[in-house]
């Protein structure tokens, strides 16, 4: 057979799409909220046995993401007792469950549209659940592709995980386009003398009763797919080796590399398969601590403050039609300059990138910060947070995945992975949590720490990252051994 020679690139890309189908329900569903917020809110303030504040609406719009940090903590554990493959199935179950449990929160317990604190407490199980689902996705899926692709095309492929997260983005930003169609969002408003927010009786009530439940409830297309797929995909070479299975981790290396690199790929992997007896710390601190502060910074920049309120953000910038067409814009940008990642990140390296993206980012941010103290509205602030969003989208939107999928030596990688994530979550959590608070105490406060935390993130990348580009997988398990046995 063809393959057996040169490898089968078509066997390759069709597990690589399989696995990215992760990615986009990880960014479908983590910004499935831009949409459906406002909505949200409004049903929850018409509630009579508590008051929703902005507090509680940050709290609600960011539950997802606490289940985020438990999936993402578990995910070593799981991806080494069920497997890459295994633990991807887990996730679509639950990202099923939570698109259907969050379009119907009443579900046995409770009566359709009758607004309560039991209600918002059954609403968040469902989220948080979908968290879980995503937490282990966003750690797996790139764990999946890294131990599945040739080191040649590692890092592009690694990157077509972050382009399935932006483009799922941009699919729910359309989706929520098109379900709000030539309905309004609710307006809200705040009493001068209390200070209580509550919903405007000239409000298109659809969006409080109805319009959010179908932008919740559409993920349970794409999450059905992503579970029937995942039956079509082997397990990856890596884990067969620590399981035993070394025939068939030869099978699938020598499908995708061809006969002549795959015995001695995984040769490589034999040399390196001791997951199960050495510790964290076996190679030293510091690669931990490099792999836990990129997911530190990557989520400390505040990108997901922008993507999670975004049409919130555009109407106070003054765009028209309450921000929702300009999100869709920023979405089609977004994934435009993820296409630039990935043709380059193999090319230039991924500390190059990084760099820029981080320089790129602080000027987005910095511009932002002036529109709002010069009163600027318009045209300007939202090219501004574009410009912002798109050197995230070619920098350490992908590039801070593709790092902890391949710079872990591979006896602690799924240890190491699951405690990065872990953190890029709890960071995620803390910074979409209390945005909009900070937001509505000074948007140039809120747009100034995040420029000043870019430039400190290029400086740790300059400082302290080591390149991967053009490295195996292996190749990294001995550039920490001997960095450790040097310290």
């Amino acid at each position: 057979m063809e393959h057996t020679q040169e490898g089968n690139r078509l066997y390759l890309y069709s597990i690589t799409t399989v696995a990215i189908i992760g990615g986009l329900l990880f960014g479908y569903d983590t910004a499935v909220i831009s949409g459906a917020e406002k909505g949200l809110e409004a049903f929850f303030l018409m509630a009579t046995d508590f008051e929703y504040n902005k507090v509680l609406h940050g709290i609600t719009s960011s539950s997802a993401l606490i289940g985020c940090v438990v999936g993402g903590a578990i995910s070593g554990y799981l991806a080494s007792r069920l497997g890459r493959r295994n633990s991807l199935r887990l996730a679509s179950v639950l990202f099923f469950l939570s698109a259907l449990g969050s379009y119907y929160p009443e579900f046995l317990f409770f009566e359709k549209g009758d607004a309560s604190w039991n209600l918002l407490l059954a609403f968040n199980f469902y989220r948080i659940l979908g968290g879980v689902g995503v937490g282990l996705a966003s750690a797996v899926c790139p764990m999946y592709i890294a131990e599945i692709a040739p080191s040649n095309i590692r890092g592009t492929l690694v990157s077509c995980n972050q382009f399935a997260i932006i483009f799922g983005m941009l699919v729910v930003y359309f989706v929520n386009y098109l379900i709000l169609g030539d309905h309004q969002n609710p307006i809200l408003v705040t009493d001068a003398a209390t200070g209580v927010v509550s919903v405007s009786p000239e409000s298109d009530m659809w969006t409080v009763y109805e319009g959010w439940r179908y932008m919740f409830g559409s993920e349970a297309f794409p999450a059905a797919l992503f579970g029937f797929l995942l039956f079509c995909v082997p397990k990856t070479p890596r884990y067969l080796v620590l399981c035993g299975e070394e025939e068939r981790a030869y099978s699938i290396l020598e499908k995708i590399n061809g006969s002549a690199v795959a015995r001695k790929v995984l040769e490589e992997i034999k040399q390196t398969s001791r997951e199960k007896t050495e510790k964290l710390f076996t190679y030293g601190v510091a690669v931990i601590v490099i792999g836990i502060m990129l997911s530190v910074f990557q989520q400390a920049i505040g990108i997901n403050a922008v993507l999670y309120y975004a049409p919130r953000i555009f109407e106070g910038a003054g765009a028209e039609g309450g921000g929702m067409m300009q999100t869709v814009i920023m979405g089609v940008v977004n994934i435009v300059f993820t296409l630039v990642a990935i043709f380059t990140v193999d090319r230039f390296g991924r500390k190059p990138l990084l760099i820029i993206g981080s320089i790129g980012m602080a000027v987005g941010a910095f511009a932002v910060a002036f529109c709002d103290q010069a009163g600027v509205k318009g045209i300007v602030p939202v090219l501004s947070v574009i410009v912002y969003a798109a050197f995230f989208m070619m920098s350490w939107g992908p590039i801070c995945w593709v790092l902890i999928s391949e710079i872990f030596p591979n006896t602690i990688r799924g240890q190491a992975v699951a405690i990065a994530v872990a953190f890029q979550w709890v960071f995620n959590y803390l910074v979409s949590s209390t945005f909009p608070a900070l937001y509505d105490f000074s948007p140039m406060f809120a747009y100034s720490l995040y420029g000043i935390i870019c430039l400190l993130a290029a400086l740790f990348v300059w400082r302290c990252v080591p390149e991967t580009k053009g490295k195996t997988l292996e190749d990294m398990t001995a550039l920490w051994r001997k960095r450790n046995e040097k310290a």
